[in-house]
């Protein structure tokens, strides 16, 4: 009879603290939280992103870089096709993404892009395209030469390491060294529930080049998306858990040292900055829940937050766009060029808008 009270109790106990982390899990994803519309003039759909536009990142010269078509576990996903790369000319007022050709020796048939970045080399002016890719749930990173003119990007090289376990973003620093966030995503499964439902705060960011591969930032609470300022001395982090931008210092040897924390009240994805200003501009989720358990007839909303000064005493935080799910949802990345808004999404239609 003893032992009998005894697992009662404790299986009391363990539905209470399951409870309790549910309840704050919950806190956590926004789950309660409801957006109000908040959009902007001459907003339209782009024909041929149907299917996501996960990470997007912008050329000096206003040519977008998009990645499509992820498969992300535990996410909704409307496409079984390989994913592409397209790019849209945000100078063109006819937005019409093309195809990136991807030159031979590369694996189409499996290709999973998800974040990416680009560095241009001051000498030549090459430009060197980083895509974070999970062929088959793996994770790797794969290093390409965009050639413009062609509209094409050849293949150089895959890069694999135990650290680089389930990147999410990637930084690129030069033609083969890059910062990258893991999330978790991209392991054992009840690892990553676990995390989710407990909350601990231990993802990571991780430094790779040829000679060195090393954790240099520790203790996330689900490490996102990454970039830079324009001067490559500070790098910014979205903490997507925490509702916040982290802002952190580049060392000499490559390590990350916290400066501050700015709270956006919203679970941010990727970050993308406006060269020209340093703004920040992130693509974020307001209700995480919705879009982890997707419903057809309450779907996941989107907005889209601008951070101005984000040096200064007082960071300027500004919801810019905002949408319940009716027009476009789960977004995840948003660029700016020349008074124009690139929105992409998890998994579903890319927007473009004008900002005055």
């Amino acid at each position: 009879m003893g032992k009998l009270v005894v697992a009662a109790a404790l299986t009391a106990l363990v539905a209470v603290f399951l409870g309790e982390r549910l309840v704050a899990l919950r806190k956590r994803c926004l789950a309660s939280r409801e957006v109000a519309q908040n959009h902007l003039p001459n907003c339209h759909h782009i024909k041929g992103l149907e299917y996501g536009s996960e990470d997007i990142t912008v050329l000096p010269h206003g040519l977008a870089i998009i990645s499509t078509g992820l498969k992300y576990p535990g996410l909704m996903s409307f496409s079984d096709a390989p994913g592409k790369m397209y790019t849209v000319d945000l100078g063109d007022p006819r937005m019409k993404p093309v195809e990136v050709r991807i030159g031979r020796g590369f694996d189409l048939d499996s290709f999973n892009p998800h974040g990416i970045s680009v560095y241009i080399d001051e000498k030549d002016h090459s430009v060197y395209l980083f895509v974070v890719n999970h062929p088959q749930g793996k994770s790797q990173v794969e290093i390409f030469r965009f050639m413009e003119e062609e509209n094409s990007a050849v293949y150089l090289k895959t890069i694999q390491h135990n650290l680089l376990y389930s990147v999410n973003d990637i930084l690129a620093m030069g033609p083969e060294s890059f910062y990258a966030t893991n999330d978790h995503y991209f392991v054992n499964d009840i690892l990553k529930q676990l995390e989710h439902l407990i909350g601990l705060a231990w993802t990571e960011v991780v430094f790779y080049n040829p000679e060195e591969v090393k954790v240099v930032a520790r203790g996330l609470a689900m490490a996102n998306g990454i970039n830079s300022s324009p001067d490559r001395r500070h790098v910014y982090l979205a903490e997507i858990y925490g509702h916040n931008i982290l802002v952190l210092a580049v060392q000499e040897n490559k390590e990350l040292t916290p400066v501050k924390s700015v709270a956006v009240g919203s679970l941010c994805d990727n970050i993308e900055v406006d060269q020209s200003t340093g703004d920040l501009w992130l693509g974020c989720h307001p209700n995480a829940w919705k879009v982890a358990s997707y419903n057809p007839v309450d779907p996941p909303g989107c907005e889209v937050i601008q951070i101005q000064d984000i040096h200064s005493e007082k960071p300027v935080v500004k919801q810019v766009y905002a949408d319940n799910g009716t027009v476009i949802q789960g977004c995840s990345v948003a660029s700016f060029y020349k008074n124009k808004l690139l929105i992409g999404t998890v998994f579903q239609k890319a927007l473009a808008c004008d900002v005055k």
